[in-house]
């Protein structure tokens, strides 16, 4: 029976299903593991099961025992790991995309809602019970007829612009490459970011973090969009420089922002706490049980698979 570590707690079913097939090495208190520990627990393992809170950079990879033959990453995303580093030790890395799909586009709604609507602001008069109805009381913007600009239409993307459809919004998008009709479902696709950006009146964010996307909305970015626009990102924090986005909506150049995820998280610019245009929550993108579940469950099946195989249908180096 193959041994491997689990570095983080996974829900109940994944971790059960993880012990039936494999000698499995559960994170009992769900610390985050040092490098040393790290290291130290995966002597004698065959592989290990990380989450994004695992830094396994390229001096990590290198120090673990040439046992492990295989990272499995519980996410859909792996800029966590080295991946040139891995290929080099022999590693194989794989990930966990298409089930968490339906769950980011969910949040990628809330997002785009929550900040049209004035949703921080509403929270705070609610909470201390203090708001008068008058006419124009947190006036916000409506969805009905907005062109909303999709940056990156892989299947979070796509999943996004059909929850979108039915709010009436007009579907904008940059991608690598143009998608077919099929896929394009009446989406008007744009050749460069400049011209995507220029028709958003709200963007949604959901391409991968590359070194070509990191701060791709920035001080001269950000004057390509309508005044005010809204910007959202259920994709990655590297996406956005931060001190650029505070400037513009200061300035009421954006409207708004919702935002899932963030460079340094959980630590957070700390500019997104204070501003009541920023509509915030704390990286939920897949956090349904069924999501959760779902990716646990395919993670453990990846490692499976290469043992059985020698290679697995979701690797990524």
């Amino acid at each position: 029976m193959k041994k491997i570590l689990i570095t983080r707690r996974l829900l109940k079913a994944s971790e059960e299903k993880a012990s039936k097939i494999f000698d499995a090495n559960i994170n009992d208190n769900d610390e985050l593991y040092s490098q040393s520990k790290l290291i130290e627990l995966s002597q004698g393992c065959d592989a290990i099961l990380t989450s994004l809170t695992e830094k396994m950079d390229e001096d990590t990879i290198n120090k673990l025992p040439d046992t492990i033959k295989v990272i499995s990453n519980f996410a859909v995303g792996f800029g966590n790991i080295d991946l040139e580093a891995a290929k080099k030790k022999g590693i194989a890395v794989t990930n966990t995309p298409d089930v968490l799909t339906d769950a980011t586009a969910e949040i990628a709604m809330l997002l785009i809602l929550g900040a049209a609507r004035r949703a921080p602001e509403g929270i705070e008069h609610a909470k201390n019970s203090d708001w008068k109805w008058s006419a124009d009381f947190l006036i916000g913007k409506q969805l009905t007829g907005a062109r909303l600009g999709i940056l990156g239409m892989g299947r979070i993307g796509r999943a996004v612009a059909k929850l979108s459809r039915p709010f009436g919004m007009e579907i904008h998008y940059h991608n690598r490459s143009k998608l077919t009709p099929e896929l394009e479902e009446g989406a008007t696709y744009h050749e460069n970011i400049k011209s995507l950006f220029s028709v958003s009146d709200i963007l949604a964010i959901n391409c991968p973090a590359t070194k070509e996307t990191v701060n791709i909305i920035n001080k001269e970015t950000l004057e390509y969009f309508p005044t005010g626009a809204i910007i959202t990102n259920s994709a990655r924090g590297d996406m956005i420089d931060d001190e650029a986005m505070l400037d513009a909506l200061d300035r009421r150049k954006i409207y708004a922002v919702g935002l899932d995820v963030y460079k340094g998280e959980p630590n957070l610019n700390s500019g997104y706490l204070k501003h009541k245009s920023a509509f915030i929550l704390p990286h939920l993108g897949s956090s349904t049980k069924q999501t959760r579940t779902a990716m646990g469950d395919l993670a453990v099946e990846n490692i499976d698979e290469f043992f059985k195989t020698g290679n697995c249908k979701n690797k990524v180096n």
